[in-house]
C-alpha cells in the first residue's frame, strides 16, 4: 500500500515537471519513460532470465534485456522472439556491420538503426504490424516472410527461444 502511494506521488511530481506533448508518439514515448523510471526490472523474471542468457553469450545486448521484454509486451509478441532472431542473424549482436545496431539481419543486414533500443523497438513493432497482424503468428509463418528461402531459420529461432526460456514454442498455432 505504501509502495503504491509512493509511486502515485512520484508519478504526479514527475508529470508536473515533464514536458509532455499531445502527439501520440510522444505520449507513448513518455509513458515508456515513466514505466522505465518506476518499474523495478528485477521483479520481472523474464528480464533476469534474458539478461543472464545474453551475458552467457557475451552479447552486447545483455544490458537491453528490459527493452526486449518491454517492447514485446507493448506490441504483444513473444518476449523471446526478437532476442532469438538476433541469435540466428548475428550471434546475439556480436557479428553486425560496424555501428549498425542491426542484430536482426534487417534488410539483409544493410539497415542501420540509431541505437540498440531503437532497433529493438522497430523490429518488435514491425513484427507486430507486418507479421502478426497479417496472419503470420507462428515461427514457421514468420520464417516464410522474414527469411525466405531458408529451411532452417524457424528451427534455429525456436531453438534459441527455448534456450532463453524452456517454455515450449509452437511452430504453428
Amino acid at each position: 500500500m505504501l509502495r503504491t502511494f509512493f509511486i502515485i506521488i512520484s508519478l504526479f511530481i514527475y508529470l508536473n515537471h515533464a514536458k509532455i506533448s499531445l502527439a501520440t508518439d510522444r505520449v507513448v514515448s513518455n509513458s515508456a519513460q515513466i514505466k522505465k523510471d518506476y518499474f523495478d526490472t528485477r521483479v520481472d523474471q523474464r528480464v533476469v532470465r534474458l539478461e543472464s542468457f545474453l551475458e552467457s553469450h557475451n552479447s552486447p545486448l545483455a544490458s537491453y534485456a528490459f527493452e526486449f521484454v518491454w517492447y514485446a509486451d507493448l506490441y504483444d509478441i513473444d518476449w523471446r522472439l526478437v532476442p532469438a532472431i538476433s541469435g540466428v542473424e548475428s550471434t546475439f549482436g556480436k557479428k553486425i556491420p560496424k555501428g549498425s545496431y542491426n542484430a536482426y539481419g534487417w534488410v539483409n543486414g544493410k539497415y542501420r538503426f540509431e541505437s540498440w533500443e531503437s532497433s529493438i523497438e522497430i523490429v518488435s513493432k514491425t513484427l507486430r504490424e507486418k507479421y502478426y497482424d497479417r496472419g503470420a503468428t507462428s515461427i514457421s509463418q514468420i520464417a516464410r516472410r522474414y527469411a525466405p528461402p531458408s529451411k532452417t531459420w524457424a528451427w534455429k529461432v525456436r531453438f534459441f527461444m527455448e534456450k532463453i526460456d524452456s517454455t515450449p514454442v509452437e511452430f504453428d498455432l
